[in-house]
């Protein structure tokens, strides 16, 4: 392998090998930099190398020793189409990784995707969260919220590919303001191949085609990665950790939200719980607010 392959192109190589989850992949990165090893070096390194020093799942380890020459070219194919759609890179290696995951989460993902308004990300956020099977009661009052947050000037930040979130993720469409969606699986696969399509079939009442001036998508997820069981809770935790104020409707007990609700008060975030969730004392005990009727 003669040419000299760019930091760049090298951490999607890695993102998008079998097998490299987003720690590896910031393992590997952070490592390399620390022994100021080349892409080339690593790649010429033996699997034995692979497992001891880097710590690299058996698969990942499979995938980097075979032909490496065939995987980069195909990379960079990729990175070319990804770049001539907007989207960008980042690795929790990188400086400009999102400060509001990073103050939160202790396991943050290793690798996003982002594609549109950037700007967003230093915005004044909000999402408003409920677990499964909320009422539809429970459903306008996530809208109510939503809307009081939008006409307050705050970006929502929301999911695509639940009731709790569709109905909060169609306010902004209506007022014409931003919003930030963090997905559960690759971007081509919620937004099309062009990167066009709106998220879901209710938001293509109000705007037919995605408009990456305006919003933001996250993945954490390579771009043709399909949905499994496990990726909802990193999409969750993703919203919560995007959001400098957190609203919640119903939270189950034991579950993803009453976890997400101790990270948001052990972060220092604005935590609010309706009083129509069972166990919302107990929260508010530990420091979040009531939210107002």
């Amino acid at each position: 392998m003669n040419n000299k392959i760019p930091a760049r192109t090298f951490a999607l190589f890695l993102a998008m090998t079998p097998g490299m989850g987003g720690r590896s992949v910031t393992r590997v990165l952070a490592r390399n930099g620390l022994l100021d090893r080349t892409p080339e070096e690593f790649l010429r390194l033996s699997p034995e190398a692979y497992r001891e020093e880097y710590r690299l799942t058996p698969k990942a380890v499979m995938n980097l020793s075979g032909n490496r020459e065939e995987l980069v070219k195909r990379v960079q194919e990729l990175e070319n189409r990804l770049s001539g759609l907007g989207v960008s890179l980042v690795t929790s290696a990188d400086a400009h990784y999102p400060t509001l995951i990073e103050e939160m989460d202790p396991d943050p993902p290793g690798v996003l995707f982002l594609y549109g308004n950037a700007k967003l990300l230093q915005a004044k956020t909000f999402c408003v969260m409920s677990s499964r099977n909320t009422l539809p009661a429970d459903l306008d009052l996530i809208e109510r919220l939503t809307e009081e947050g939008v006409l307050n000037s705050e970006v929502l930040v929301t999911g695509h590919d639940r009731p709790e979130y569709q109905r909060s993720a169609v306010v902004p469409l209506r007022w014409g303001s931003p919003r930030i969606l963090c997905l559960d699986r690759g971007l081509f696969k919620v937004l099309g191949n062009d990167l066009r399509d709106e998220a879901f079939r209710a938001a293509r009442l109000w705007r037919y085609e995605f408009d990456p001036s305006t919003d933001l998508v996250v993945s954490p997820f390579r771009p043709d990665a399909d949905f499994i069981g496990v990726n909802n809770r990193v999409r969750d935790r993703l919203v919560a950790c995007l959001s400098r104020r957190l609203d919640f409707i119903q939270v189950a007990e034991g579950g993803t939200m009453a976890s997400l609700i101790r990270m948001g008060l052990k972060a220092g975030r604005q935590v609010r719980i309706s009083d129509r969730s069972v166990g919302y004392r107990a929260y508010t005990q530990l420091g979040a607010e009531k939210l107002p009727v």
